[in-house]
């Protein structure tokens, strides 16, 4: 355990930024798999730009690598293309 009061607060800041950025990967994952599911193009078509602003902003807070966010959002909208 670390004796040094900034290690203590990292230690305390770094568990709290875990957390979060679980819960925000958790519902941009559950997003993409919701439009994945969809069968309707009107309605995957009105979901995508949400999921891609997600995805962007998971990205800009680099809690996914900006190339991974960038496959994501490719693969989604020739998905929907598809439909």
């Amino acid at each position: 355990m670390a004796n040094h009061k900034s290690a203590l607060k990292r230690i305390r800041q770094s568990s709290a930024r875990r957390l979060r950025n679980r819960y925000r990967v958790s519902t941009v994952r559950t997003a993409i798999k919701k439009l994945r599911l969809e069968k309707d193009k009107q309605a995957a078509l009105v979901a995508l730009p949400n999921v891609l602003s997600l995805i962007d902003r998971l990205s800009k807070k680099r809690v996914i690598h900006k190339n991974k966010a960038a496959n994501q959002k490719s693969k989604l909208t020739r998905l929907v293309n598809s439909l």
